[in-house]
């Protein structure tokens, strides 16, 4: 049996034209501890089922935001769902104990390369520091928030390239479903990509 449970929470609008997040669901391992969850298809005027949400969240321990980096942030449907699905009293607050000690990373992509996320870059930041509003949203529902686990230089990559980092992204999540997640091995990392190199 799994270890964990993981839904991945997918938000991608273009979602036909993206070789890359084609190539990251199509190496999804099978596997009924899984659940791949695709919001714009799901909620495509955006009415999100705030308790059929609930309950899925309840359900599993590891949590993936998967979707593409849009202006330094999320495509709508995710914020969407942040607003209405974290509920006070359910996920945060005195009472609102729901997702005490789960898990929570983002798996992106970005078109630029790596080099442009620092602050001697173009981009002036780090992915990690971008994303800084998701990383406090999940600790004040008391969640673990892990690293970003990132696919850079989309725009310029080949067939070839959209296949390796699918069937590494698919590998990331088997190992994720198999294994104890720590949170003490994540302190100073700005990459999941980095932790999951030294597990190979």
């Amino acid at each position: 049996m799994p270890t964990n449970k993981i839904l991945i929470l997918f938000a991608h609008p273009l979602y036909e034209k993206s070789q890359a997040h084609l190539q990251m669901v199509k190496h999804l391992p099978k596997n009924d501890a899984i659940t791949f969850h695709d919001l714009y298809e799901c909620y495509p005027e955006f009415n999100i089922d705030i308790e059929k949400e609930q309950e899925l969240l309840k359900e599993h321990n590891i949590i993936v935001w998967q979707h593409p980096m849009y202006w330094y942030s999320a495509p709508p449907i995710l914020k969407q769902w942040i607003d209405l699905v974290l509920e006070y009293k359910w996920a945060y607050g005195t009472s609102g104990t729901a997702l005490q000690g789960k898990f929570v990373f983002q798996a992106i992509t970005t078109g630029g390369r790596k080099e442009n996320y620092c602050d001697t870059g173009k981009d002036r930041f780090t992915i990690y520091e971008l994303l800084d509003p998701f990383n406090q949203t999940a600790q004040v529902c008391q969640m673990h928030y892990l690293p970003p686990y990132v696919i850079h230089g989309t725009f310029k990559m080949e067939k070839a390239d959209y296949q390796k980092a699918g069937e590494a992204y698919g590998q990331l999540i088997a190992y994720m479903l198999e294994n104890e997640i720590k949170p003490s091995e994540f302190k100073d990392l700005l990459y999941l990509n980095d932790w999951f190199e030294k597990k190979k």
